[in-house]
């Protein structure tokens, strides 16, 4: 794949400053090199240390991608939210896990993308998955189709520049109408799948909107400030409000849905192939939409 830039700065800089500036790491600048890229100016090659002046355009060829083998190739369907030649975005429906386990070795989202791909005719089959879900979540997941995507969104996570909003179904009534956990998170002492707000915990930090309170649940727009796993359904399990039908921490099971009411409802993130903020919705489950409107009448 190809990339280019026009080199706006008129002070002398090398040619890994300007790809470093967009977003080009190291060690994609090492794939490039020993891997069969090449990196051109004004479609000349030259090194990455190669003096830049003002006015060139630069353009970075990535090498092709090898696919991982033993990704099993699924012909199951997948809802597409959005697709560009950089990103492909999905809507997960609750049931399905994100990526391949001993329990789960060929029906996931993962092997699904590879089975679009292949059924697209794609060159480049590697599945980069950027975002996950648990299982029983439902909502957005977000796959790069290249290496360099990858590393832009690997970036934004850890500088915790993208925006993902959940919506969930908690048991009690939340009498805060905007309020935050700022509690570490770990392993639980007695499971190995199961999390905890411990002291040695990592820091973790969850902030939420009261959108309805209906009798004895509430339904709140959360958004993570961090991403440690199961970090909704702990932070709010330890506040004594446990999501509707999570099983693992606690929640009631008897209000007519069979998993944690909880979905990805939107993502956006900074598209700098576009140039652009990219944000991305996913219609409500019907599950949880039914939970939701059979669930008492008193709404605030």
């Amino acid at each position: 794949m190809k990339f280019s830039w026009v080199n706006h700065s008129t002070t002398p800089m090398k040619v890994r400053t300007l790809l470093s500036e967009h977003g080009v790491t190291r060690t994609l600048l090492k794939k490039v090199k020993f891997h069969g890229g090449a990196i051109l100016v004004n479609d000349q090659p030259v090194l990455a240390i190669h003096m830049l002046y003002g006015g060139e355009r630069v353009t970075m060829v990535t090498p092709a991608e090898v696919a991982n083998e033993h990704l099993a190739v699924s012909p199951l369907p997948i809802h597409i939210l959005y697709e560009d030649r950089d990103f492909l975005i999905l809507n997960k429906p609750a049931g399905v896990a994100s990526v391949p386990a001993h329990a789960l070795p060929d029906n996931t989202l993962a092997n699904r993308v590879k089975g679009y791909y292949r059924e697209r005719g794609y060159a480049n089959e590697v599945v980069h998955i950027a975002t996950r879900l648990d299982k029983d979540t439902s909502g957005i997941v977000l796959f790069a189709k290249h290496r360099f995507a990858h590393g832009i969104i690997d970036h934004q996570l850890k500088a915790h520049t993208m925006r993902k909003m959940y919506l969930a179904v908690v048991d009690g009534v939340l009498t805060t109408d905007h309020g935050w956990f700022d509690q570490p998170i770990g392993r639980a002492a007695d499971s190995f799948v199961k999390r905890a707000v411990t002291p040695d915990g990592k820091p973790s930090l969850t902030e939420y909107w009261v959108v309805k309170r209906l009798g004895n649940k509430t339904v709140v727009r959360v958004r993570l400030h961090s991403g440690r796993t199961h970090q909704i359904r702990v932070h709010f399990a330890a506040a004594g409000h446990p999501l509707l039908g999570d099983d693992l921490y606690g929640g009631p099971l008897d209000q007519g849905i069979q998993r944690q009411a909880l979905h990805c409802m939107q993502l956006q993130f900074d598209d700098p192939f576009l140039s652009r903020t990219l944000t991305i919705f996913a219609p409500l489950p019907a599950d949880i939409a039914h939970l939701i409107e059979t669930t008492g009448s008193k709404v605030d």
